[in-house]
């Protein structure tokens, strides 16, 4: 017998009361009209970090063709372009030069009422565009740079400049969540890592218990991955290389590579410091740019006597290493790509070093593997650990180093010996310096935006009228 309509109204009134009512209630309202600026700034951010990386692998690709067929051009090109990288940060967005990463970390700890808007000179939409063409410049010149500590600060800037653009009225969530947040979503569209992205925040980013953001983070995570996937399709950042899992005996080998890669990541970071503190006597525009010019010389002799190998983000060698080892990369590689990453940052143009970084671990690591005569079938397990020992040394955060090149890879099997090595790192890294370079370039950057004339401030609404932050 068919039910009446009044039994249906009477099943829908049901629901309604005792499901409906209590799932869609003011609360979850609320955190669906939090979350939605959100997702339209992780979409917007995965769609420009694929744009970036295509851009990227455009110079690249570039720097090595003409590299391959006019060597000599080296001498005019390189110069030229780590003079461009740099007179476009320094004439018109100071705080796009380098990785990227410190300026985030300044701008959450600037976002309090009191100087948010100081912000501004961290994270505009002008940083992010000079941030680009800075980068692009310099790589294709042959700088030995990376991509992915600039998309952070990309994406932490479209987030700040969504959240900012949100309706009087509209609830938001706190400024400081609008960063923290998309600095994780620029990490994970960068290296199609999600889980890294939230260890990442957790690590580096913040000090804040996790429970305040990790819906937001998580969400803009998932948006911004699968948007860039959306466009490139899965794929993992470096493949699936064979790798023997090995523990036993074989963990003493595992732990010594990690300490000497550590301790390499820890004295190129005091590099990096001292070079900046040596370059700061030269007080005007002359000298920085004869310093600049002069980075970009010694740069050429490497990239002329080395050729592509010397330049460029260093992902194919990692490639190479872990899929066609033939035993023969030259023993100079390590020290002409350690080189070359301090010239190329030390030029004050745009460009992160955590793809580079990973690289120079990959390069000592098979040296140390063969100079202990290492079988072919187990060095990869030894590259790997040396790339997350050396990220390790450099930015002293080993869980997020290690659940990278773990997703990078999709080799679970190595996950202990992986975070065995981050820990390693860690602990003798500390001994040459208690803090990371991160943290002493965040701190330079927080006095220089302190600096800065202080922004107009907009007239405020009245209480009733005004958003409420949480």
């Amino acid at each position: 017998m068919p039910t009446s309509p009044t039994r249906y109204a009477r099943l829908l009134a049901w629901l309604d009361q005792h499901f409906l009512q209590r799932l869609y209630t003011d609360r979850v309202r609320r955190l669906v009209l939090q979350s939605f600026p959100f997702w339209f700034a992780s979409i917007i951010t995965g769609i420009v970090a694929v744009g970036y990386e295509r851009l990227f692998e455009w110079a690249e690709h570039t720097s090595f063709t003409w590299l391959r067929h006019q060597p000599l051009l080296a001498f005019v090109l390189t110069p030229l372009a780590f003079f461009v990288s740099w007179v476009l940060v320094q004439r018109f967005a100071p705080a796009a030069r380098g990785s990227g990463i410190p300026q985030v970390m300044a701008s959450i700890e600037l976002s309090n009422p009191a100087n948010y808007r100081r912000t501004g000179y961290l994270l505009s939409l002008r940083v992010v565009f000079i941030k680009v063409l800075s980068s692009v410049a310099l790589l294709l010149g042959g700088g030995v740079i990376g991509r992915e500590g600039p998309t952070i600060q990309l994406s932490a800037a479209i987030f700040r400049a969504i959240n900012r653009l949100q309706p009087a009225g509209w609830p938001k969530l706190s400024r400081q969540i609008a960063l923290v947040t998309g600095g994780a979503a620029g990490l994970a569209a960068a290296f199609n890592t999600p889980l890294g992205g939230i260890v990442f925040v957790v690590e580096e980013l913040t000090q804040m218990h996790l429970a305040r953001f990790r819906m937001a983070v998580f969400s803009a995570v998932i948006v911004a991955g699968l948007t860039a996937q959306a466009i490139l399709g899965p794929y993992l950042y470096l493949g699936f290389p064979k790798v023997t899992a090995h523990a036993g005996w074989f963990l003493a080998t595992v732990v010594l590579v990690a300490i000497i890669c550590g301790l390499a990541g820890a004295v190129f970071a005091k590099t990096l410091l001292w070079l900046g503190h040596y370059r700061r006597r030269f007080d005007t525009f002359g000298k920085q740019a004869m310093w600049v010019i002069g980075c970009g010389l010694l740069m050429a002799v490497l990239a002329y006597g080395v050729g592509q190998e010397g330049v460029g983000t260093g992902k194919p060698i990692i490639n190479r290493l872990l899929f066609q080892n033939d035993s023969q990369t030259p023993w100079y590689l390590f020290p002409v790509r350690y080189v070359g990453m301090a010239l190329s940052y030390s030029g004050g143009g745009a460009g992160g070093i955590f793809a580079t970084s990973l690289s120079a671990g990959a390069i000592l690591g098979d040296a140390l593997a063969r100079l202990g005569m290492v079988p072919v079938e187990d060095r990869n397990l030894l590259i790997l650990v040396s790339m997350v020992s050396f990220l390790t040394g450099v930015v002293r955060s080993p869980f997020t180093a290690a659940i990278l090149v773990l997703e990078m890879t999709d080799r679970h099997s190595a996950i202990f010996q992986l975070l065995l090595s981050g820990m390693m790192a860690q602990a003798v890294a500390s001994l040459v310096d208690p803090h990371s370079f991160y943290e002493h370039l965040k701190a330079s950057f927080l006095r220089e935006a302190l600096a800065q004339p202080a922004p107009p401030v907009l007239p405020r609404l009245p209480r009733a009228a005004r958003p409420a932050q949480e």
